[in-house]
C-alpha cells in the first residue's frame, strides 16, 4: 500500500472534508481540543469536497470548516511552511469565521463560538515543547478566562511529534502520528487500525483507490507546495546572509571610523559620509592604509580614489 499525504491541502479536504469524513473529523477534533472525550457527537462539513467530482488545481483550498451540533464552528488549516505575517493571517481568519456569522442588525446573540485548528509542518512556538497548543482570552494577571469562551486557536506543530508506533498512547498521538507518517506507510499498523476512524482516513489515503486525475492532482499540489516551501526557505537564508553582511559593514565602519578620529580627531562630515558609504571591501583596505594617511588631505585623497563612483 501507498497513501498520500495528509499534508498535501488537496489530500486533506479528501480525507477530513468529503461528505463521509463526518465520523474521521469528528474523531480528529475530539482527539485534538477535547483531549480525546467523546464532546463532539455531530457536525456539519460546509462545502464538502465531493470525491466523485476531483478538483482542480485552482479549485483547491486549505480550510476544512465544519459546524457542530452546538452551533460551534471550526476551521482547519495546513500550514507546511511559515510565511510572512502567518501568526496574524491565522486570526485574522478566525475572527472573520467569527464576524460573518452577523448580517447587518442582527443579534450578537446569535453568534456562536469559533474554534481555528491550524497543523503547521514548522515549529512556531519556541517556548513550548509541546505539540499541541491552545490560547483563549484569559485575564492577564490572575489567568482566569473570559466569561463566553468565543474564540479559541489550537496549534499542533509536526516536528515536534517524535512517538514511534509502539509509543502512541493517546488519540490524539495516533492523528498526529497519522498527519505526520501517513505518506511513509506500506501498510495499516495495528496501533492505528484499531481506531476505525483512522482506519477509514487511511482507506481513503490510499492511492489504489484514487483515480489517475486524483492522484495527479496531489502530485502537482505535492510538488507545488514543496516548491513553496523551498522558496520560502531560499528567501529567509538570504535575508539571514544579508543580515550577516550588513553587520560586518556596520562593524567595519565603526572600527575605522575609530581609529580615524584616534589619529585625526572629529572627522569633517562630508569625510565621514564618504567612509560609510564604502564597501565592505574597502573598509578593510582603508583599515590597513591608515597608519600611512599623515593628514587628512591624505585621507581624502584616498577616498576621493576608491569611493564609488
Amino acid at each position: 500500500m501507498k497513501f498520500i499525504s495528509p499534508k498535501v491541502d488537496y489530500a486533506l479536504k479528501k480525507i477530513f472534508g468529503s461528505e463521509q469524513s463526518k465520523d474521521i473529523l469528528i474523531s480528529f477534533l475530539n482527539a485534538i481540543i477535547y483531549g480525546g472525550n467523546k464532546t463532539i457527537q455531530s457536525l456539519t462539513i460546509v462545502n464538502p469536497y465531493n470525491p466523485g467530482q476531483a478538483m482542480s488545481i485552482k479549485d483547491t483550498y486549505l480550510d476544512i470548516k465544519a459546524v457542530l451540533a452546538n452551533g460551534s464552528v471550526v476551521i482547519i488549516e495546513m500550514q507546511i511552511a511559515r510565511v510572512t505575517a502567518f501568526s496574524k493571517r491565522v486570526v485574522y481568519n478566525l475572527a472573520k469565521a467569527y464576524s460573518n456569522q452577523l448580517g447587518i442588525g442582527e443579534n450578537y446573540l446569535t453568534l456562536n463560538p469559533v474554534i481555528a485548528v491550524t497543523i503547521t509542518d514548522f515549529v512556531l512556538f519556541n517556548a513550548s515543547q509541546d505539540v499541541i497548543n491552545q490560547f483563549v482570552f484569559q485575564e492577564k494577571n490572575h489567568k482566569f478566562e473570559y466569561p463566553d469562551p468565543e474564540l479559541q486557536l489550537i496549534f499542533v506543530e509536526l516536528p515536534k511529534f517524535h512517538k514511534s508506533l509502539s509509543e502512541l498512547t493517546s488519540l490524539s498521538d495516533k492523528w498526529i502520528y497519522f498527519l505526520k507518517e501517513a505518506a511513509h506507510l506500506d501498510n495499516i499498523p495495528d496501533s492505528l487500525g484499531e481506531v476505525a476512524e483512522i482506519e477509514v482516513a487511511l482507506n481513503i489515503a490510499n492511492q489504489a483507490k484514487m483515480t489517475s486525475e486524483e492522484l495527479d492532482i496531489v502530485e502537482r499540489r505535492g510538488i507545488m507546495l514543496q516548491d513553496e516551501k523551498g522558496r520560502i526557505t531560499y528567501a529567509a537564508e538570504q535575508g539571514e546572509a544579508k543580515g550577516r553582511e550588513k553587520g560586518r559593514l556596520q562593524e567595519a565602519i565603526a572600527l575605522v571610523m575609530r581609529l580615524l578620529k584616534k589619529r585625526f580627531g572629529e572627522l569633517p562630515e562630508a569625510i565621514s559620509t564618504k567612509i560609510e558609504s564604502l564597501p565592505l571591501q574597502e573598509l578593510e583596505n582603508l583599515t590597513e592604509e591608515i597608519l600611512d594617511l599623515n593628514r587628512l588631505e591624505d585621507l581624502e585623497r584616498w577616498l576621493d580614489e576608491h569611493s564609488p563612483s
